[in-house]
């Protein structure tokens, strides 16, 4: 059985990340993915629920952890803290299961220079009012940090060379085809076709 790989997804805030994400998901029902569950010192949105959109925990908590070297990767963003979990991402590309990491690109930079295997994407909006539109339609923060967010917007994409692949989520169809192409062809490459077909190519390639 070939390991997993790990995907880092990145973009700014309100580009779609999250839901072209949950949408491969719903929609590749054959192929072994889950997302990161990453650990946040951020409150609770409506909607959200603990283990399942992230592990919430307490600055002390989050303290401890990172000094125990529990997280690939953790950052501050917008005055709280993220964290990825090293041993629970391990443990899913050892079984073989692909796994997602939504982290803006700083994080990126972390998982590179620990797991430089990963295959990393980032989703670009289709214009400026556009992105300021979604995050108005998402009725989840106020104007004060709709106008912060648009502010970091263009750092994050700044680092858009950094990534393996580009995706434009003008259209979110097509942006979803694009998404899973990528996949498609990372399953399809020597090594992990060879391990998926290890006894068939070893029949194959018995002399008669």
């Amino acid at each position: 059985m070939s390991k997993g790989t790990l995907y880092i997804v990145s973009a700014p805030s309100g580009a779609g990340k999250s839901s072209l994400i949950n949408a491969l998901l719903e929609t590749n029902p054959t192929y072994d993915m889950k997302v990161s569950v990453s650990h946040t010192t951020r409150g609770m949105r409506p909607g959200e629920n603990h283990g399942v959109h992230y592990n919430f925990v307490s600055v002390e908590e989050f303290t401890e952890l990172a000094e125990q070297g529990a997280f690939l990767e953790h950052a501050e963003v917008f005055g709280n803290f993220y964290g990825t979990s090293r041993l629970w991402i391990e443990e899913q590309l050892n079984k073989g299961i692909d796994v997602f990491l939504d982290i803006d690109w700083q994080g990126a930079r972390q998982i590179r220079k620990q797991m430089p295997a990963a295959k990393s994407l980032f989703i670009l909006p289709p214009s400026k009012e556009e992105l300021e539109r979604r995050l108005n339609a998402r009725g989840q923060d106020s104007a004060a940090i709709i106008e912060r967010r648009m502010q970091e917007a263009r750092s994050e994409i700044s680092h858009y060379n950094e990534y393996d692949y580009v995706i434009v989520n003008d259209d979110f169809d097509v942006a979803l085809m694009d998404f899973k192409a990528i996949i498609r062809a990372e399953r399809l490459k020597q090594d992990k076709q060879a391990a998926k077909y290890n006894s068939m190519l070893n029949a194959l390639l018995a002399e008669q």
